[in-house]
C-alpha cells in the first residue's frame, strides 16, 4: 500500500465535492456510496462516482481514487461494483463486514469484473474497517482472507456503529479503545501489511484534539489518518508524514554505519548512541517512506 497519511471522505453523489477534496493535499480520497448519500439518491450516485473516477483519472489527478461500497446486507453492494471497477479504481473500503467469508466471497467477484473490464487480476484492492464486534472478533482472519487486503482500521467514531456494537463510551484518552487498535494493528503487521489507518475524528473544528488524536495512534502504530473533513487533512499529513529533521538524522545513521561496516565494525557510537544493523533498518525505513511520500506528491 501507498504511504497514505490521509485518506478523505467525499460524498459520491456530489461529484464538486471531490474537487474540494483533490485540493485539500489529501493522499488518497474515498467516494462515498454508503453513509453520507441518502437513500434514495444512491443507485444515481453510482453513475457520478463512475464520472468523477473517469474525470479525475482523466486529469492525472494525484489523490488515488477509493470508493466505499454499500454492504452487501443492503442488496446495493452488485450493482456499486459494477458501476465502479474500472480504470483509476484503486480499492474499496469496506464497511460492515462481519468475516472472513465476505472478504472471499467479495474476492471472487471483483476477480470476476476484472476479468470482465480487462483489469489485471488483483487491481482492485481492499481495506477493511472494522464496524461490529463480530467483525473486531474475527480481524485476524478478515485482513488474511485475501491478497488484496491493504489496510484495516477498527473501533472508530463515537456513537456510531462500532461504539454502538462494542457498547463503550469514546474519549479522547481512548483507553476503551486501546485493545482493538493494538489487535487490529497487530492483525496487520502479522501478516506484512504496515500501514494501519486510524480514524475517524468527528469534531470538525476541534484541530488540537484531532492532532493528539492523530498522535497517540502513530505512537500506536498507525500510519495515516481516515478523514471526513477538508480541514483535517494538513494536520493528518504533517503528523504521519516524516519529520525532515529526523529523516536527516536518519541519513546521517544510515552513512555513519556504512562507514564503519566498512571499516569492520558492526557496531558504532552514533551522535551518543549505540547502533547496530537493526537501528540502520528502522532509519533506512524512515528514509524510504520520506521518498515514497515524496515521489507521490
Amino acid at each position: 500500500m501507498k504511504p497514505y497519511r490521509s485518506m478523505l471522505f467525499v460524498p459520491g453523489h456530489k461529484g464538486a465535492w471531490a474537487d474540494k477534496g483533490v485540493n485539500s493535499g489529501t493522499d488518497a480520497l474515498i467516494l462515498d456510496l454508503e453513509d453520507s448519500v441518502p437513500p434514495v439518491e444512491k443507485v444515481a450516485a453510482r453513475d457520478m462516482v463512475a464520472e468523477t473516477i473517469d474525470r479525475l483519472t482523466g486529469q492525472g489527478v494525484r489523490p488515488d481514487l477509493w470508493v466505499r461500497v454499500n454492504p452487501e446486507e443492503t442488496g446495493l453492494m452488485n450493482g456499486d461494483l459494477e458501476a465502479v471497477v474500472r480504470p483509476g479504481l484503486a480499492g474499496l473500503f469496506l464497511a460492515k463486514i462481519y468475516n472472513e467469508t465476505d472478504v472471499v466471497r467479495l474476492d471472487a467477484v471483483l476477480s470476476h469484473i476484472e476479468r470482465l473490464r480487462g483489469l489485471d487480476d488483483g487491481h482492485v484492492k481492499l481495506l477493511a474497517c472494522f464496524e461490529t464486534a463480530e467483525a473486531m472478533g474475527s480481524c485476524e482472519k478478515i485482513v488474511a482472507a485475501s491478497g488484496r487486503m491493504v489496510s484495516a482500521l477498527g473501533a472508530t467514531g463515537p456513537n456510531a456503529d462500532a461504539g454502538r456494537s462494542l457498547g463503550i463510551e469514546f474519549t479522547l484518552e481512548g483507553l476503551e479503545t486501546l485493545y482493538m487498535r493494538s489487535r487490529v494493528n497487530l492483525a496487520l503487521r502479522q501478516i506484512g501489511l504496515s500501514h494501519p489507518m486510524a480514524g475517524v475524528w468527528q469534531d470538525i473544528r476541534n484541530l488540537d484534539g484531532l492532532r493528539t488524536f492523530c498522535e497517540d495512534n502513530r505512537r500506536l502504530g498507525y500510519r495515516g489518518l481516515v478523514a471526513i473533513h477538508p480541514s483535517h487533512v494538513a494536520v493528518a499529513n504533517e503528523v504521519y508524514g516524516p519529520d525532515p529533521e529526523e529523516v536527516a538524522t536518519a541519513r546521517r545513521l544510515i552513512s555513519v554505519y556504512n562507514e564503519a561496516e566498512a571499516a569492520g565494525s558492526s557496531a558504532v557510537d552514533f551522535e551518543g548512541q549505540h547502533i547496530d544493523i537493526a537501528h540502520v533498518k528502522t532509519a533506512q525505513a524512515l528514509v524510504d517512506l520520506a521518498e515514497a511520500i515524496e515521489a507521490g506528491s
